[in-house]
């Protein structure tokens, strides 16, 4: 990966963090938080992810 390529992990704000997954963020392209609306197999529904440190 270049050096603005990072791995940054996102978990559900719905049930507090049980559900986390790992996404590829370009730090030059996206300079705030990310937030996602993925899958979570505790809520079993599509709900908002945001990303953590």
């Amino acid at each position: 990966m270049g050096d603005n390529i990072v791995v940054v992990a996102l978990e559900c704000i719905e049930c507090s963090g049980k559900n986390k997954y790992h996404y590829r963020k370009n730090k030059k392209v996206q300079r705030d938080k990310l937030e996602l609306k993925k899958y979570c197999k505790y809520c079993k529904g599509h709900f908002i992810h945001k990303e953590t440190k």
